[in-house]
């Protein structure tokens, strides 16, 4: 028997065991056309949990439910699986920080938004509570993640699959920009983790809210009326069926609205020529690649940026701060039209630094880069002057991977092209 879990597919009590399952490498089943409110109703649902809780595990052995320990069960199936550390204090900090995400985060935030939703009594007073209870947790958390990746050790673990998911109903349906803002570091981590291919498999592209839900007024069940005797009522006289005004035409679609870049005048460069010269020149790269860049180069239609990371002290893991930078470039991908990148990491021990080079559309960072993309504010953004030839062969020198770069060795490049 397979084990198969009884969810929707938005649940996100659901996506705990999913995501411990891909990284284990074990097969789980969702029940397809689980529906919510009838499905966990029938009797053979409350044969598995008599409250009707979702999600729901059936193994061979039998049901389990709550989701904690229904991913803590999958993670177990793998023996000696790095989810759960690989020391017995890993193991210890794990379940921690599984109960920290469900008392104080998952709980907390729940307090907050199901009431706006309708589901309980809104109370001002109980909601400023509900909101300062999350700050104190996310303060909390953020305090740890200053100067750590990962909630435990040098890779995901449980504790990072419960965490993230707990904190996804937080980041997509209440807690805006504004509100994350303060607690950098746990904005940071969250953007890396739900950007994981094995959590995106499962939550598929997370966006933050960009406003508070507005309090749910349901109303009340209407009362109905007593039905009074029936009247003996003189019928009128039939008049005749008045034709319908024909019905109004549907309005048209409205036209899909332009990129405000797509709009610019049109540039004597031509972005995807230069990244073809860039990936097509395996030699003589300085005499042929950047030649040619800068006798492309339009400064009336693009504009040249230098990005230093601003939390270099915590790169003290080369892998962890390689993949910082791959998790930056992935989520830049909604620029990819209008922009190509260099993100170099530096040093050859630790505390490596990150600087990057990127040449945008237009004489600003795009806005809608700045708005989708957190990871634009843990970086200092400097325009390139490039009638100053410092910077003007720093721009090359980058271009190019020179080694060493301001003194130092190279310890990865990455280009965004």
């Amino acid at each position: 028997m397979a084990l198969i879990l009884h969810a929707g597919n938005t649940n996100k009590n659901a996506y705990k065991a999913l995501i411990a399952a891909e990284y284990s490498g074990v097969k789980v089943e969702l029940v397809k056309d689980f529906e919510m409110g009838v499905s966990n109703k029938t009797p053979e649902f409350l044969k598995m949990n008599p409250i009707g809780k979702v999600p729901v595990l059936e193994t061979p052995e039998g049901p389990i439910f709550e989701s904690n320990a229904i991913a803590r069960y999958v993670t177990r199936l793998k023996a000696d699986n790095p989810l759960y550390g690989s020391l017995l204090i890993d193991y210890g900090h794990i379940e921690q920080w599984i109960d920290f995400a469900s008392l104080e985060i998952d709980a907390n935030i729940l307090r907050w938004f199901v009431p706006r939703m309708g589901f309980a009594v809104y109370l001002p007073p109980a909601e400023e509570a509900a909101i300062s209870a999350v700050k104190r947790s996310l303060e909390a958390l953020n305090t740890h993640l200053a100067s750590n990746t990962y909630l435990v050790g040098h890779s995901v673990t449980l504790a990072d699959i419960v965490m993230t998911c707990n904190l996804v109903l937080g980041f997509s349906r209440i807690m805006t920009k504004t509100f994350t803002s303060e607690f950098p570091h746990v904005e940071r981590y969250f953007w890396n983790m739900v950007n994981q291919p094995n959590f995106k498999k499962v939550l598929g592209e997370i966006k933050q809210t960009e406003s508070v839900p507005p309090v749910s007024k349901k109303p009340s069940q209407p009362v109905k009326p007593k039905e009074e005797p029936k009247k003996e009522v003189k019928k009128e006289p039939t008049k005749p069926k008045e034709t319908p005004a024909p019905a109004e035409e549907e309005e048209a679609p409205k036209p899909k609205q332009k990129n405000p870049l797509d709009l610019l005048p049109p540039s004597k460069m031509v972005l995807d020529e230069w990244k073809r010269l860039y990936s097509n020149t395996k030699t003589n790269f300085r005499e042929i690649a950047i030649k040619g860049f800068w006798d492309m180069y339009d400064p009336e239609g693009y504009s040249l940026w230098f990005c230093d990371y601003k939390y270099n002290e915590e790169n003290t893991v080369s892998f962890v701060t390689m993949n910082k930078v791959s998790g930056f470039l992935q989520r830049m991908d909604l620029a990819r039209k209008y922009a190509f990148g260099k993100m170099l990491v530096i040093g050859s021990e630790p505390p490596f630094k990150v600087k990057g080079l990127w040449l945008f559309r237009g004489q600003e960072i795009p806005q809608f880069v700045l708005d989708e993309c957190y990871d634009m504010e843990l970086y200092e953004w400097k325009k390139v002057d490039i009638n100053n030839e410092a910077q003007k062969e720093r721009v090359s020198q980058m271009i190019e991977d020179y080694e060493p770069f301001e003194g130092e060795a190279l310890l990865d490049a990455k280009c965004f092209k």
